[in-house]
């Protein structure tokens, strides 16, 4: 009986606090005109996190689920073979529809060693940081890049190959310049890129 009185009265406490914290807060914002913001290397990693928990998901429980069950296959020309598309083209196709969307963030998958060209770096920034990764996969690497008068952040994080299906596809595409991809290795980058106000 003892710890249920002192786990109501901690919890009360850490209610009242919270509020007053709250309160305060609150209050603060209203007298002063300054903005709090999340910074872009926050924005970034939220981002990444979501992409990461989307494709890992996608690939785990849709694509390798229904391939092991002979349900549905993924293909590259999925479109045509009226199949499921491999989980690098499920990013790069949710990326198009982000970048379409106006709002001005981007994010595409970038290789070491990219079967079209598409997919290769497009700015030394980006192929330096490939270079880093290759070494350095725990970290992204990030800066702010131009592009005419604007500027970006941009953060490019480890593309590791997740999953058999990735292996396979690399491994096995005629157009592959590398072709002894093994599970979990770092195969290139994810670009992510914010603009900056």
């Amino acid at each position: 009986m003892d710890y249920l009185r002192l786990a109501f009265q901690a919890t009360t406490v850490a209610f009242l606090l919270g509020g007053f914290w709250t309160a305060s807060g609150l209050h603060a914002a209203k007298e002063s005109p300054t903005t709090i913001g999340i910074s872009p290397e926050k924005v970034a990693d939220y981002i990444h996190a979501i992409l990461e928990a989307d494709r890992t998901f996608y690939t785990s429980h849709i694509v390798n689920r229904l391939q092991e069950k002979g349900i549905l296959a993924s293909t590259e020309h999925w479109e045509q073979d009226n199949t499921l598309p491999l989980p690098a083209q499920f990013l790069q196709h949710s990326g198009r529809l982000v970048a379409e969307s106006g709002r001005g963030i981007r994010y595409r998958l970038i290789g070491f060693s990219p079967i079209y060209q598409r997919n290769a770096p497009a700015t030394e920034f980006e192929r330096k940081a490939l270079d880093v990764l290759r070494r350095e996969p725990d970290r992204p690497i990030t800066g702010i890049v131009s592009s005419g008068k604007k500027q970006y952040f941009q953060a490019i994080y480890s593309d590791r190959a997740v999953s058999s299906a990735c292996v396979t596809c690399h491994n096995s595409h005629p157009l592959s310049p590398k072709q002894d991809f093994k599970l979990n290795d770092v195969m290139g980058g994810i670009a992510i890129t914010i603009p900056l106000e």
